[in-house]
């Protein structure tokens, strides 16, 4: 599954979501995890609500965020694209959090971890 992180150097989830500067986005699955791209958010955007819905729609292959910080209206809007927010109120390891979330995928993984593991496989509409 694609996850995505917020990160100033690809070491640390120390960003908040509405205001970096670019998401790392990676493949992982419970025995490989790999990053795939740098994700730029310079989008030009006339209020919070457009910048927001940019972000998700930037996000919208991923089935996680793991971010430092998210506000609530950002947070349903992820979540209504079928992106699970993931917050940390901190700085924290991104490979640390990287093996973590393997750990747990190849033990039991939570209903909600299921689901999105299964993410791009069940979506059935694009673009509405």
């Amino acid at each position: 599954m694609k996850v995505a992180f917020t990160t100033s150097d690809g070491t640390m989830i120390d960003q908040h979501f509405g205001q970096c500067e670019r998401f790392q986005i990676w493949e992982i699955g419970p025995d490989r995890a790999g990053f795939l791209e740098e994700v730029g958010t310079e989008l030009h955007a006339d209020d919070e609500e457009d910048r927001i819905a940019a972000r998700a729609q930037l996000l919208a292959d991923c089935a996680i965020v793991y971010t430092m910080q998210i506000g609530g209206p950002a947070a349903a809007k992820l979540v209504a694209q079928r992106i699970h927010p993931m917050k940390s109120n901190g700085p924290v390891s991104l490979p640390e959090t990287v093996a973590r979330l393997q750990e747990v995928l190849r033990n039991n993984p939570p209903p909600w971890l299921r689901k999105a593991i299964n993410k791009g496989e069940t979506r059935s509409y694009e673009d509405e």
